[in-house]
């Protein structure tokens, strides 16, 4: 899973903006705007590790197209980071909890529907949200359970190896987790790593954990439409991961759809959503936004 930023295009560069979350905690983002006069909104909620410069080439392309877009880190993440994760706190549970709900805040406006692009943890976000009714629809990118077992063999091994060997002794050495260390993302805080090692251990992520009894309360308050992509190629998320975690969403209407990395002539993995070979898959996004009910007058 290691990450490549893109090189950004000759576009014009795209606003700092300084998010306060819940609790109060800056958090770095970069705003997009519109060519024209806006036809949406969308704030794009990354994968875990993953700084939010991976996704400028995708905020251009939807900007290009009509949509303000606001990309932003997660507490403990690129600009969302202290200058040292040794003793910073943080939780997984943080980012959907306090961070993208300051996000959506920021870009809710009247009379424009406001729409979250996911990839990977930004699927688990939205039962964690307490203003998901802000938003108009989900379209998500790789999300999965996390679970070894729904894992290809060989990506198994290396999956089990890194949480019960390699990571545990890192983690205690630095005091955070060195993720890039071995160029797999940005380095995570402590208790981010902690909370995801655990929940990676269940088959159906959280859901199994006797400890977070009663989080599906919300997810089933979600009711805003949803649309699952996922990579056939993609090792970490393959479709039947996805399942055993979208089936929490119950009361949304849901869209899944299994991608073959021959469509677009390259490989997708885990990563290749947003990498320039899957602009058809932006397309389909931005189409399906288009294909949403008008936001309600309030």
């Amino acid at each position: 899973m290691t990450v490549v930023i893109e090189p950004a295009s000759t576009d014009a560069e795209p606003t700092p903006v300084t998010l306060t979350a819940v609790d109060g905690l800056p958090l770095g983002a970069l705003y997009f705007a519109a060519e024209g006069a806006p036809r949406g909104r969308i704030v794009v909620a990354g994968a875990t590790a993953v700084p939010q410069g991976f996704y400028r080439r995708f905020a251009r392309f939807a900007a290009a197209r009509g949509y303000d877009v606001l990309t932003f880190d997660y507490r403990g993440i690129g600009l969302s980071a202290p200058r040292t994760l040794r003793g910073f706190h943080a939780e997984m549970l943080d980012w959907g909890r306090l961070d993208l709900p300051a996000a959506i805040d920021h870009m809710a406006a009247p009379g424009l529907p406001l729409h979250v692009v996911g990839h990977s943890y930004g699927g688990h976000a939205p039962g964690l949200l307490p203003n998901h009714d802000k938003v108009a629809g989900f379209y998500v990118f790789g999300t999965g359970a996390g679970w070894h077992g729904h894992m290809p063999p060989g990506e198994r091994l290396k999956v089990l190896a890194m949480w019960h060997v390699g990571f545990p002794v890192l983690t205690w050495w630095k005091g955070y987790c060195p993720w890039k260390l071995l160029g797999l993302g940005e380095d995570l805080p402590v208790g981010v790593y902690r909370q995801w090692r655990r929940w990676c251990g269940f088959p159906h992520y959280f859901f199994d954990d006797p400890a977070m009894r009663g989080i599906e309360r919300g997810y089933a308050a979600v009711r805003a439409p949803m649309a699952f992509v996922n990579a056939l190629d993609d090792r970490w998320a393959p479709p039947r991961s996805r399942e055993a975690f979208v089936f929490a969403y119950r009361n949304a209407p849901t869209m899944r759809h299994d991608v073959d990395p021959r469509v677009l002539g390259a490989p997708i993995g885990h990563m290749g959503y947003f990498r320039p070979t899957a602009e058809p898959l932006w397309r389909d996004a931005l189409s399906w936004f288009d294909g949403l009910p008008p936001p309600t007058a309030a």
